[in-house]
């Protein structure tokens, strides 16, 4: 096929890398600097270009901000059949502008951000299709993922955005009150240290994609049960009740087994 590929950062550079041995690829960045590693495949700073090279299938790697933007900006050069897709995080507003637009789309999130995850085994980690694609996209994201080893899911686009809130929002909203309260440690233990390198991690990330991810309109009520059992345990550090503490502990485990 005939890919491109909007934006050239951590993820574009990934999907430019794994697909440009089986696909003609093209990488469309307004900054040229951003596609100076980018080999064996098709460089563009202009979306004008993307005409004479008539994708098939574009894959939007743009920043979260910008991701319907840089939709925007080739719409007018693209195929009638061209394949839209995108795999941002949050997909707040994609429903309602793919339903504008008159192309086929597939919508996806391969959930390991370079940040954490080893890209040369990505075995442990999952990818999620939503539902409402189309079947020739879902088809080759599938088979692009498998091929990754990745553990690929199906969802709608709300429930996506549920399971978003859940398995990255409430992780990121501990991390960022672990973070915000942290001071020098000259001793640190192995638990500090190990909270404290994910934390350095969460923070190397982009403000606004954490930004937008804790804004996704599911986060609140997730993060409202963190701050429910705080108060829980704060009530029961302050008590010194051994009961109730033996039985929050207890649940706590039942939760992880």
């Amino acid at each position: 096929m005939r890919i491109l590929i909007l934006g050239a950062g951590k993820m574009g550079s990934f999907f430019a890398d794994v697909l440009s041995f089986d696909h003609e690829v093209a990488v469309l960045d307004t900054d040229p600097k951003k596609m100076r590693f980018i080999y064996n495949t098709q460089r563009m700073a202009d979306p004008a270009d993307v005409k004479e090279f008539a994708p098939e299938l574009v894959i939007n790697a743009a920043t979260l901000k910008f991701t319907i933007e840089a939709f925007n900006n080739v719409l007018e050069y693209l195929p009638k059949n061209c394949i839209l897709s995108d795999i941002a995080s949050v997909k707040t507003g994609l429903e309602e502008f793919y339903k504008k637009c008159d192309h086929p789309y597939v919508s996806t999130h391969p959930m390991f951000g370079p940040t954490f995850a080893s890209l040369s085994d990505l075995s442990t980690q999952s990818a999620i299709i939503i539902t409402e694609s189309s079947h020739l996209g879902k088809v080759f994201f599938r088979d692009l993922y498998k091929g990754l080893k990745l553990n690929v899911f199906e969802y709608t686009f709300k429930q996506h955005d549920e399971t978003i809130a859940y398995s990255l929002s409430i992780p990121f909203a501990s991390t960022l009150v672990f973070a915000s309260v942290m001071k020098h440690q000259d001793a640190p233990g192995t638990t500090f240290k190990r909270h404290m390198n994910i934390a350095q991690g969460l923070l190397s990330e982009d403000d606004f994609l954490l930004t937008e991810i804790l804004f996704n309109p599911y986060t609140s009520g997730q993060v409202e049960q963190i701050r429910e059992k705080l108060k829980e345990l704060i009530d029961i550090i302050d008590n010194k009740d051994s009961q109730r503490m033996k039985s929050f502990l207890t649940e706590v485990r039942k939760n992880i087994e």
